[in-house]
């Protein structure tokens, strides 16, 4: 099959194994980066084609009449015409569950990071506070523990399961939220209205859906206790940013950690990414990137292509 990765630098940072990949797909080419100007071009002659996050509208395939394959090196499939691919007879197949515990470790570290102040510390070693200090310590930013705290989780898929574990080992309490848009909740789910004035650390682990866009906003951030901390490591817009801003800057909330925003990268600028918010950690869209996590998108991929051409596709992603 002529096939092609079109961002490939998305994914392997010259850290990966490729060779399961190119195996599965012969002559595969390989391109850095594909600019939306390059993919009309780039997909004319393809059988198959490998993005992670190239957009493949209706004129993108419209120009790859021989195309009947799209392996996505991710979950998500928004940049994928879904409809237009059914359209043209193109099998769609995504990855799934490869970064379970790359951002399962990395909510808790951003939990752990604002528990423990470590950021407003290393900033103060680093700016000498420490060599003025009177005591042989400094603590001028207050420390708070897990253990004991209500951990409410929005989203109870694996990714909120494994959150769930690695809380539990902290001693924290565990609390589900009940899942956005459904009318009748499971009865061990806690409607979020319920949940937020309990929770010490509220965890966003849902897709970004009609139900869930901007789902955490002014009033929903009014409800949690001003001691709380928002965690983020789902989508950028399940969370209104403005007023997660002027949450954290007015002491509504104790701090929050977010590895997503909602344009990304944040060419236009972020109101998350201003200075003067205090006790706020945005890390860049990598809570998923561990090179464990991303070797298994490679062999996914390659059992992807291997399975397609077996006649017996795996993953294969169908249009609502």
């Amino acid at each position: 099959m002529r096939s092609a990765f079109l961002d490939r630098n998305s994914l392997d940072k010259s850290d990966l194994d490729l060779t399961a990949l190119d195996s599965a797909l012969p002559g595969l080419r390989h391109y850095e980066r594909t600019s939306a100007d390059e993919v009309g071009d780039r997909v004319a002659d393809l059988n198959a084609v490998v993005v992670n996050k190239v957009v493949l509208d209706e004129k993108a395939l419209a120009a790859a009449p021989d195309l009947r394959l799209i392996l996505v090196a991710a979950t998500g499939t928004n940049n994928i015409d879904l409809q237009a691919a059914r359209a043209r007879g193109i099998t769609v197949c995504n990855c799934r569950g490869y970064g379970t515990d790359a951002v399962a470790q990395h909510a808790i570290g951003l939990m752990l990071a604002l528990s423990t102040r470590l950021v407003d510390y290393h900033n103060a070693v680093q700016a000498g506070d420490w060599g003025r200090s009177d005591q042989f310590c400094l603590l001028d930013y207050p420390i708070s523990e897990l253990s004991g705290r209500t951990l409410g989780l929005v989203g109870y898929g694996e990714l909120g399961r494994r959150v769930a574990d690695l809380a539990r080992a902290f001693g924290m309490t565990v609390k589900v939220a009940a899942r956005p848009g459904t009318a009748t909740p499971s009865p061990d789910r806690i409607p979020l209205t319920d949940l937020l004035p309990e929770v010490d650390v509220l965890s966003l682990h849902c897709p970004l859906t009609e139900a869930t866009r901007d789902l955490i906003g002014t009033e929903e951030l009014r409800q949690m206790p001003s001691h709380s901390l928002l965690i983020n490591c789902a989508r950028g817009g399940i969370v209104n940013e403005p007023a997660l801003a002027d949450a954290l800057r007015s002491g509504q909330i104790g701090g929050a950690g977010v590895d997503v925003l909602s344009e990304e990268p944040p060419v236009h600028g972020n109101p998350l990414l201003a200075r003067d918010i205090p006790n706020l950690i945005v890390t860049p869209h990598s809570a998923w990137g561990s090179r464990e996590a991303r070797q298994r998108i490679v062999a996914q991929l390659a059992e992807a292509a291997t399975a397609y051409l077996d006649g017996h596709p795996v993953r294969v992603v169908g249009v609502d």
